[in-house]
């Protein structure tokens, strides 16, 4: 029961209304409100199971809410109904005056159903879009724009909005008062905090001018209530988040003055309005090391957003190219501007209307940007991307000056080591090194189980991230020397088994176990020799623990090796076979007295394609069968993983994909050989399907073969010093 601990205290302070209120929405909302309202029909009965369970939850409820004291002098036996108890809350409320102030409440309930009730045809007017019904009605009574057509205390304004009849709602804000713009529903929403929630500018926009203190006024009947830009933020309203910032006085979201501002960032954030946010956190420093309502931090968001920065971002080759040469322009390069007045201290900023071009600094720009846009048709995505990266990167490097003069105490408060445990675990280099640049002594820093950020990046399995290590220079070998709190050193650590989700990069068991050794054997060649034979506090050295915890890992690999092994093998020996039979029975027949093969005379270039593909066939076919075999009857160590199995692999698949090529080359040619004269139109759409099976082939199996060289041949997982990416070098002049 959460009600327990609030609506008591409204109860005590003796504003019943109010209390009676909140009880009655939790009853709704917990599907209770029936046995309070309502006779048990026929069919349920009140003695039936489930409407005594639901009586006994509503009056347990009903006892929370009021407290025991209050409860007890209303309680006289154990057989009263929930919906009796309803009835007599009023008893129950510590003065005459709130009994009072129920019947009140009544008959104003009452009053104002039938208030409501006489500007039905409005409500229907609006809700089936007739606007000159509408009219029509105002006409006769200008106060209709502002009195309450719902039972919800809604205007027609409200009800215009939240029914999406945006031409209706134009037309009531251009004949409402001013002061009309501010009234509040009954749960505390007016209609610029409705209109928030949609992109329709244009109605924001005519509200605002007319009563430019609706963007001051707050949504909700809680502590917690919002302004009209904090709840575009919430629904992720990107250019209404912008204009309301713009109208929104500065000094609202002051830290000192509350937690509009540090909510309205994490806010921005989470949306992904890396641009605004920034603005925001310039103008304000403090709040990017506040918590907000619910005790998050701007540090912790961005910590959960991989995709927000570069290295989270993965694309093919190519594009990654044209990621890096794309010159990023944002929309509001040009059309915005940020100053402050220093009559109402707000942000002027000047939106695009909406379907604007994207503004850039000149003619050419746009005449290059539309040509590329037609040359490469992703560059809008890639430019857009590489747009949030940077705007996100200036973001955290704002957040993190703030942190670089933060107290030890309140560096704990923030929890600053959950934030990089959760950067690291979603692998964002730039979060690590904008920590190591502004605080390059944080390599030194313990959490609560005595690991550093280096420690994490093993377990985690964060390649990017310990490719930093090699930076430190001769800080590499101390860092490397340290223990947690469990006695593991690296070697410890990085015999864990991976995440789940790491492992799950890799394709195949067999490969993500040579993953595994590769960093087993990367950091074994960083630490002390000593390293290698020392127990942790379980008594369990290095090796034996990697063993231990990839010991199914290492079945599953050799079972999936075995399985590739054997199903290939099988097309193989069928492709030997039948092309050792075709050599001998060759197109065309032999000459009787010579023995040679007839075709060989009449069309020799062809039958020499023939043969020579079907005997290279048959070689790469009996190739890959014995490559095969030699997986079937490895031992499966666990060194084998790391180079000879996936060798072998690799080269049995390779040795069956050129049998396959050159099998249906000599198919080809035989099939030209003996219909090109006769029925060349035939001949020609069966060489042409004779490309299928490779192409088929192809796109089945070549993936995981160029897969296995490069992760077995190819650059090592880690990026050494003289390999750094940009990103990388950047931090490490600070770590010397």
């Amino acid at each position: 029961m959460a009600m327990a601990g609030i609506v008591p205290e409204v109860f005590k302070e003796e504003n019943y209304e109010f209390w009676k209120l909140c009880l009655r929405s939790y009853l709704v909302g917990q599907g209770l409100w029936e046995v309070v309202s309502r006779e048990a029909s026929s069919e349920e009965g009140e003695g039936s199971q489930e409407w005594q369970r639901k009586n006994a939850q509503a009056l347990h409820a009903i006892q929370l809410a009021c407290g025991s004291q209050a409860y007890s002098k209303f309680k006289k036996n154990t057989h009263v109904s929930a919906k009796f108890a309803w009835k007599h809350l009023a008893e129950m409320s510590p003065t005459h005056d709130q009994q009072h102030s129920e019947v009140t409440h009544d008959q104003q309930e009452v009053s104002g159903v039938k208030g409501h009730l006489q500007y039905e045809s409005l409500y229907n007017a609006i809700e089936d879009d007739d606007i000159e019904q509408v009219n029509g009605i105002l006409k006769k009574d200008p106060d209709a724009t502002t009195t309450i057509v719902s039972s919800h205390g809604d205007t027609p304004l409200h009800i215009a909005i939240l029914s999406g009849k945006m031409k209706i709602a134009l037309e009531l804000v251009k004949k409402m008062p001013p002061k009309g713009l501010e009234i509040s529903n009954e749960f505390g929403a007016t209609p610029l905090s409705l209109a928030a929630i949609t992109e329709k500018l244009s109605l924001a926009k005519a509200m605002v001018e007319k009563n430019p203190k609706l963007v001051t006024i707050k949504a909700g009947n809680t502590d917690q209530s919002s302004l009209p830009v904090i709840v575009a933020s919430m629904y992720g309203r990107k250019k209404m988040v912008h204009y309301l910032y713009s109208k929104t006085p500065e000094d609202l979201l002051d830290p000192e003055k509350g937690l509009d501002g540090v909510l309205l960032l994490n806010n921005l954030i989470t949306a992904e309005f890396y641009d605004i946010a920034s603005v925001l956190l310039n103008l304000f420093p403090k709040l990017g090391v506040m918590s907000d309502h619910h005790g998050d931090y701007a540090l912790h968001k961005l910590a959960h957003k991989p995709s927000a920065f570069a290295s989270g971002s993965t694309f093919p080759f190519w594009k990654q190219w044209i990621y890096k040469c794309v010159r990023i322009h944002s929309p509001w390069d040009v059309d915005t501007k940020i100053t402050r007045t220093n009559n109402d201290s707000q942000h002027v900023i000047n939106i695009p209307s909406e379907g604007e071009f994207i503004s850039h600094p000149s003619l050419l720009h746009k005449i290059g940007w539309i040509l590329l846009r037609f040359i490469v048709p992703d560059i809008k995505n890639l430019h857009d991307r590489k747009l949030v990266n940077d705007e996100a990167s200036n973001l955290l490097k704002c957040i993190f000056k703030k942190i670089r003069v933060l107290s030890h105490s309140k560096l704990e408060r923030m929890d600053i080591d959950k934030a990089v445990h959760n950067a690291i675990k979603h692998g964002i280099v730039e979060f690590v090194v904008e920590l190591l640049k502004y605080n390059p002594e944080f390599i030194w820093r313990k959490d609560k189980r005595g690991r550093t950020i280096f420690s994490y990046a093993i377990i985690l399995r964060q390649e990017k991230i310990f490719s930093l290590f090699y930076g430190l220079g001769t800080k590499k070998s101390i860092v490397a020397s340290r223990h947690d709190i469990f006695q593991n050193n690296f070697l410890h650590l990085v015999a864990k088994l991976s995440p789940p989700a790491q492992l799950d990069r890799v394709s195949g068991a067999a490969l993500q176990m040579q993953r595994e050794l590769q960093w087993y054997k990367e950091v074994e060649s960083l630490v002390q020799p000593k390293y290698k034979d020392q127990a942790n506090e379980s008594h369990k050295k290095p090796g034996a623990l990697f063993t231990e915890e990839h010991k199914d890992l290492a079945k599953e690999g050799e079972k999936w090796m075995k399985n590739t092994a054997g199903s290939s093998m099988i097309v193989g020996t069928l492709i030997a076979a039948v092309m050792f039979t075709t050599a001998f029975t060759v197109p065309g027949g032999n000459d009787n007295t010579s023995g040679l093969p007839i075709m060989l005379k009449t069309d020799g270039n062809t039958f020499l394609i023939f043969m020579i593909s079907n005997a290279l066939s048959l070689f790469a076919s009996s190739t890959s069968v014995l490559m095969f075999l030699g997986i079937l009857t490895a031992r499966y160590a666990e060194d084998d993983f790391l180079v000879s199995l996936p060798t072998k692999l690799i080269f049995g698949i390779a040795c069956l994909f050129f049998s396959i090529i050159t099998m249906m080359i000599s198919f080809a040619a035989a099939m030209y050989l003996m219909l090109h004269k006769t029925l060349s139109w035939v001949s020609i759409p069966l060489i042409i399907l004779s490309t299928f099976p490779v192409v088929l082939f192809s796109a089945l199996q070549f993936p995981l073969l160029i897969e296995m060289v490069i992760r077995t041949y190819g650059s090592k997982i880690f990026d050494k010093p003289k390999k750094h990416l940009t990103v990388i070098k950047k931090p490490l002049q600070y770590l010397h």
